[in-house]
């Protein structure tokens, strides 16, 4: 199957600006090097630690954020990379679910208006026929029609989720991109939201990027995982693939300190030392190097490619030279 989107070389700065004249002092690299395909009708779960460059990823893919060098294809055609920025009438077949579902609703206007916005920017229908597919899809994510009136102040956490999935599904989108849906909600309401995102994809036919640092969400609604680290795809693998036998060190570690409610199926922690290094100031080589308990000289020297290593692909000199298998063996201990 061809893949829906594919990211070639994908690299995100930000100016660094100070004084009283805003001067650029320097940069600050979000995202470094990304490169992967999702194809039609799978789910690519993207996992990592805050700040690690996922949500960045996101705003690319989207056109929020304009790339700073690599390309985003889209169904075949380049949507953004180019001199005319990103394609408009492919921005309809890419909407995205985001964080906060309270800060990303107009609170000055009824959640109808903000459902059916999209409609009326890429002109389609007139009022009352809008009014209708509002009306639908509310039903279609679990909330009443009369829902349209009211007012995001008026609703719950979970049901301005809801909302928010309805805004981005009203234009009938192919790729759908989740930015940490759940993470603002109960654990309960995250689990009905899980569930309605899983029957939605069922029923439209979605190919979604699902982006999470709970490791258990991914687990539960991903097909296949690619895991960040200070900006980096350090394995990208598919999901029982990388939860079933982790090959990056990192990755070890994250899957080491998922909770585990049995206490007889804990295994042992795989602790890293030290802070998650600035990427105003990245290590050389590796940008896992300082915290990893595998690294050597070429891990503090060389960065390493994201080479094939069985059915995933992993950036790890100790992975591509044998020396990762002792660690291995800790985290599916621990897992």
């Amino acid at each position: 199957m061809s893949p829906l989107l594919e990211l070639h070389g994908i690299h995100k700065e930000f100016a660094i600006v100070a004084g009283a004249f805003q001067r650029v002092v320097g940069h600050v690299t979000a995202v470094s090097d990304i490169n992967l395909a999702i194809e039609k009708g799978r789910t690519l779960g993207v996992v990592g630690e805050s700040g690690c460059g996922k949500s960045t990823l996101a705003r690319v893919v989207i056109g929020l954020y304009p790339p700073t060098s690599g390309e985003v294809v889209f169904d075949g055609n380049k949507i953004s990379g180019g001199a005319n920025g990103v394609d408009f009438a492919a921005s309809r077949r890419i909407q995205m679910v985001f964080q906060d579902p309270y800060s990303s609703l107009d609170p000055r206007v009824p959640v109808g208006a903000s459902i059916g916005e999209g409609l009326a920017i890429h002109g389609i229908g007139d009022a009352a026929s809008r009014r209708q597919a509002v009306g639908e899809i509310l039903q279609r994510v679990g909330l009443p029609k009369q829902a349209a009136d009211r007012y995001p102040h008026e609703f719950s956490g979970g049901q301005r989720q809801r909302i928010g999935i309805a805004r981005a599904l009203i234009l009938e989108p192919e790729l759908l991109i989740c930015d940490e849906p759940t993470s603002a909600l109960d654990v309960s309401v995250q689990a009905q939201i899980l569930n309605l995102l899983r029957v939605l994809k069922d029923q439209l036919g979605l190919t979604m990027m699902f982006i999470s640092h709970n490791l258990a969400v991914v687990r539960h609604i991903a097909d296949d995982v690619m895991v960040m680290y200070l900006g980096h795809a350090v394995e990208v693998a598919p999901a029982d693939e990388l939860f079933a036998r982790p090959r990056h060190p990192y990755t070890q570690a994250l899957l080491s300190a998922t909770p585990i409610a049995d206490p007889d199926q804990r295994g042992r922690r795989v602790r890293l030392a030290g802070e998650l290094p600035s990427p105003l100031n990245p290590p050389s080589g590796c940008p896992f190097n300082p915290r990893c308990p595998l690294a050597d000289d070429r891990c503090r020297s060389e960065m390493p490619a994201l080479l094939a290593s069985g059915p995933a692909r992993v950036a790890c000199h100790a992975v591509a030279e044998g020396r990762a298998s002792s660690l291995a063996v800790l985290a599916s201990e621990a897992v």
